[in-house]
């Protein structure tokens, strides 16, 4: 499926902005399960996954998507398969959300699949009920947080994003494996909590309604409409603008709790709802609004390519 060619800018912004190095994430929430297996916060560092990466409990998965060109010029999402195939953090499953994670008959990237078909996909990775899971991709963790906020859909809360991915790891000097992971499928219970996802029609109603925050997690080009990665430019009327891209320091890791809870001043208590193009980096927005005590939070899974699509949803250019 191709993506519009004004990708380009946003992905060479994305790759420069995000080159990974070390550093450490302080000051941020912990979230802590309680019971007799070691509690794990829901981010994690390479330090911490390299001491645990045996539990026999814990579930690592890769949840890598690439963006490339194609013969035409065209961008296109592709698995990142071939990738993880090549070299990923070792016990490493791949969690594919280009097939087996989404409904491929939706017209949309990334479409939510049920959450009985979500959670039968990644029993069938290993994840069961009793399951510990680090996500993790190779460039900016919008996509492991993607995976992180599906399993909170499902009603699955033992789960960490491994900060700074794939790169972090690999800058600690821990090796790589080209083995396959080997996990028995086991079963997820899915008890969905809905009130995390957003639809068109929330999204339509929280216009000019005060009580609810919008967040645009496009760049600040894109959110002005400089630029238009899909059917029309600009945002959606009364949406702020916090990028994904601010949430993360020089190496790529998410910064520290007071860096962060800087950026987002709205009610704790309050409706908010992170929108991106297609749910991917709003639910990055999303982790850290969690992350930040927010406790009532959505993503619009179908963000600006299912907005931008029908021409009676209002758009707006300018601002910041």
């Amino acid at each position: 499926m191709a993506i519009h060619h004004g990708a380009i800018r946003l992905l060479a912004v994305l790759t420069a902005t995000l080159y990974l190095g070390a550093c450490t994430t302080t000051g941020m929430q912990t979230d802590v399960t309680s019971g007799a297996r070691p509690p794990m916060d829901t981010l994690v560092t390479a330090q911490w996954l390299h001491a645990h990466i045996d539990d026999p409990d814990l579930v690592v998965l890769d949840c890598t998507v690439l963006v490339q060109p194609d013969e035409s010029g065209a961008y296109q999402s592709v698995s990142g398969r071939a990738a993880y195939e090549a070299g990923h953090i070792p016990s490493a499953g791949f969690a594919d959300l280009m097939t087996d994670l989404s409904d491929r008959d939706s017209p949309f990237l990334q479409a939510l699949p049920t959450p009985e078909q979500f959670a039968a996909a990644m029993g069938a990775l290993g994840v069961g009920d009793d399951s510990r899971v680090v996500l993790y991709d190779a460039t900016y963790s919008v996509w492991a947080a993607r995976v992180w906020w599906m399993l909170r859909w499902i009603g699955f809360d033992n789960a960490a994003v491994l900060d700074g991915g794939l790169r972090a790891w690999q800058s600690e000097g821990f090796t790589l494996s080209t083995e396959p992971a080997t996990r028995a499928t086991q079963k997820l219970t899915a008890t969905p909590r809905p009130e995390l996802i957003a639809d068109r029609d929330e999204v339509r109603a929280a216009i000019g309604d005060d009580r609810v925050s919008l967040i645009d997690a496009m760049t600040e080009a894109h959110y002005r409409g400089d630029f238009a990665m899909y059917a029309r430019p600009g945002h959606i009327p009364g949406a702020s603008n916090i990028s994904a891209l601010t949430l993360l320091d020089e190496s790529g890791r998410y910064r520290s709790f007071d860096e962060l809870d800087m950026l987002h001043d709205g009610d704790r208590n309050a409706r908010a709802i992170t929108y991106c193009g297609g749910g991917v980096a709003a639910s990055s927005n999303a982790f850290v609004m969690h992350r930040l005590g927010f406790t009532d939070v959505a993503v619009y899974m179908g963000s600006l390519q299912e907005w931008t699509a029908d021409p009676a949803n209002p758009m707006e250019v300018g601002g910041r």
